[in-house]
């Protein structure tokens, strides 16, 4: 008696809670709600679970429960899993865009068109379009790529 009581106070916690996220995910706290009330309902119907247990071919009602407890904390884990993926996914595409976007350009032909500004802490430095008909590399097919950048610097050092 003593642990029926516990129990249903706890899946009652349970129920209160998805009837609390009902509107941020329906599907969730439908299925919460659906769960934890057939838990009560068999909680003060043991006999139930294991004839139900006897017609699924399971031995007892109890080790029925804790099979479909498996089976849920699987796919409440693989659900997780599968949000953190996402999420790490979008953390992954904002931090390119804000490096994209925070690039300072390093090329000599840009500090020769803008003059240099102060280095201040408290915004980054923007990049200035150098016009076309001012590239070296504007048209000509047989013009080489700037030796600048982090690939000529590793192509410098390593031979």
């Amino acid at each position: 008696m003593i642990a029926q009581v516990i129990l249903t106070v706890l899946l009652s916690g349970v129920v209160l809670y998805a009837w609390h996220e009902h509107r941020r995910s329906p599907v969730v706290a439908t299925a919460s709600l659906i769960t934890a009330a057939a838990a009560i309902y068999l909680v003060w119907a043991p006999s139930h679970a294991s004839d139900l247990a006897e017609w699924a071919g399971v031995g007892r009602g109890v080790d029925l429960i804790i099979y479909i407890w498996v089976v849920i904390s699987l796919l409440v884990l693989l659900n997780l899993h599968l949000k953190l993926r996402m999420q790490l996914e979008l953390i992954t595409a904002l931090a390119r865009q804000i490096a994209i976007a925070n690039v300072v350009n390093e090329s000599p032909l840009a500090s020769k068109a803008a003059p240099s500004q102060p280095a201040t802490n408290s915004s980054p430095t923007r990049m200035t379009p150098i016009p076309a008909s001012s590239r070296p590399d504007s048209g000509s097919a047989n013009s080489a790529p700037p030796r600048t950048g982090v690939i000529a610097k590793a192509s410098a050092t390593n031979g």
